[in-house]
């Protein structure tokens, strides 16, 4: 505000002839300074991954896209799966909301296109013919009169001098709501990504669980046949049989389940990828989910400085220097508009006279607008300005914010997961274990049917355990290139291709 008084009070000082020499080139947008980073410079101490704990710099641009890639070439390099590349590679060309927002790329840049054509001056080739019949008792001439005029001339159109930064300002909102565009479509892109990647090991989860379940119940269909004879044979009584049933019943509901999740998953899949998946040629066989070979420390590594990158964070601060620039456009609105319309050409009153000697014609206009009373409008106009670059700058803030405790929050998880995962692989491989060992003691007649059922369950859940935990894993990692991915050097280009 101090800088716009100053021009207030040299606007009452001075002479109007003066003025607009004094102020050519001034600018009423103020200064854009970034706002401090209002989180930690450093990972919490919950997170234990090498080099996280890096000093965050709150002076590094968030839009400077020079920086090389050290870290990672992009998603075909953290998702080696050869299937997953190809329904990802679909996506990015058939999915429709990415085409919605590539659109809105292409709505933003024109916008700022058409802003920044007000730098120059409008000039049309502008041709003409006239012809009028005057009354002869207008004037009281002696008969009617026949004037006739044929122009061809070029000219500007309502030209503005821009003395006090207004177009300038404008601009610079256009060009930054044309970047927080381009940095949203850029956003949209890693979660297309990261959704499909999801959405496929969602999938392979689904049916490996599938698998095993359908094993659980021929296995279960087979126990329950073995303590049919055995009741008829007298060996084992109604309870056991009961027990039997009631288990292969039990695993036959769990398959009906895990099919219609299947089924649900593929057709999400196919709604990421934009065509259906039957139609994709030369599909290859994807990896299980122990194959997977996702490595998310790639992105654990990197310092928590990068979170200035990540797209969202972009276009926050984009936003922010559009609100900025705002409010020198609401400012210059209190000074004088300074407009120029002109025109130079030839004029005649018959077409074959129209570049004879002495046709020469032109005309100059200059307009000069003064507000002088609106009702407080021009004042509230730069309070409102204000007011939003207020909003954007806790915006911006809270988008930091966020970013942080996510990355965090991944980053903790994925830790924690991976204990997880070694513990419930152990698990299941000894209730594997104890189920073959229950099964030869029930065999030979030492253990009865109940610490079979009891073994068969427990082996059951702890391998489903592991396949889902190992799926949790997986999904951490995969948000992780989303959450960071956008901050190591992959572009959008890098994404596309």
């Amino acid at each position: 505000m101090r800088k716009f008084d100053r021009v207030l009070k040299l606007l009452i000082a001075v002479s109007p002839v003066a003025l607009p020499l004094i102020l050519v080139g001034c600018s009423m947008m103020p200064d854009y300074h970034r706002p401090a980073t209002p989180v930690s410079d450093r990972w919490p101490d919950s997170v234990k991954q090498p080099n996280a704990k890096q000093p965050l710099s709150a002076s590094q641009s968030a839009v400077d896209k020079t920086q090389p890639d050290k870290t990672h070439s992009g998603w075909k390099n953290y998702f080696p799966d050869v299937r997953l590349q190809v329904l990802i590679a679909a996506a990015l060309e058939n999915n429709r909301d990415l085409r919605i927002a590539t659109t809105r790329i292409d709505e933003a840049r024109a916008l700022y296109g058409i802003q920044h054509a007000d730098f120059s001056p409008t000039i049309n080739l502008n041709a003409s013919s006239t012809t009028s019949r005057t009354s002869q008792t207008v004037f009281n001439f002696g008969n009617n009169q026949i004037l006739r005029r044929n122009d061809l001339n070029v000219g500007f159109v309502s030209y503005e001098l821009d003395f006090w930064g207004r177009v300038r300002s404008l601009n610079a909102f256009a060009k930054a709501s044309y970047l927080a565009t381009e940095e949203a479509q850029r956003a949209f892109l890693f979660s297309l990504v990261a959704d499909v990647a999801n959405t496929y090991l969602s999938l392979v989860e689904l049916r490996e669980r599938t698998e095993l379940t359908r094993s659980t119940v021929s296995a279960r269909a087979e126990s329950k046949n073995l303590i049919s004879r055995r009741r008829e044979l007298g060996v084992s009584g109604e309870l056991d049989y009961l027990q039997a049933e009631g288990s292969y019943q039990s695993a036959l509901a769990e398959l009906a389940n895990l099919e219609r999740q299947q089924a649900a998953a593929e057709n999400l899949l196919t709604l990421l990828v934009g065509q259906s998946i039957a139609a994709i040629k030369d599909l290859p066989v994807g990896r299980s989910l122990s194959e997977q070979g996702i490595t998310p420390a790639m992105l654990a590594e990197l310092p928590a400085e990068t979170l200035l990158q990540r797209p969202d964070v972009i276009a926050a601060e984009q936003r922010l220097i559009a609100a900025n620039a705002n409010i020198g456009a609401a400012r210059a609105a209190f000074f004088p508009r300074i407009a120029l319309t002109g025109n130079i050409g030839v004029a005649s009153r018959d077409l074959g006279g129209l570049f004879d000697s002495g046709s020469s014609a032109w005309s100059f206009q200059p307009i000069i607008s003064l507000p002088l009373f609106s009702g407080g409008r021009g004042t509230a106009n730069v309070n409102l300005a204000e007011a939003r670059k207020v909003i954007a700058i806790a915006e911006y803030e809270k988008t930091i914010q966020l970013a942080f405790r996510e990355v965090a929050d991944l980053l903790n998880a994925s830790e924690t997961l991976t204990r997880q995962l070694t513990a419930q692989a152990a698990n299941a491989v000894a209730q594997k274990q104890r189920l073959r060992l229950v099964e030869a003691r029930f065999s030979a007649g030492v253990a009865n049917y109940l610490e079979v059922l009891d073994a068969q369950r427990e082996a059951y859940s702890a391998e489903q355990g592991e396949v889902q935990v190992r799926r949790s894993w997986l999904s951490v990692a995969t948000q992780l290139f989303k959450a960071l991915a956008g901050n190591n050097g992959v572009s959008a280009e890098k994404v596309v291709r």
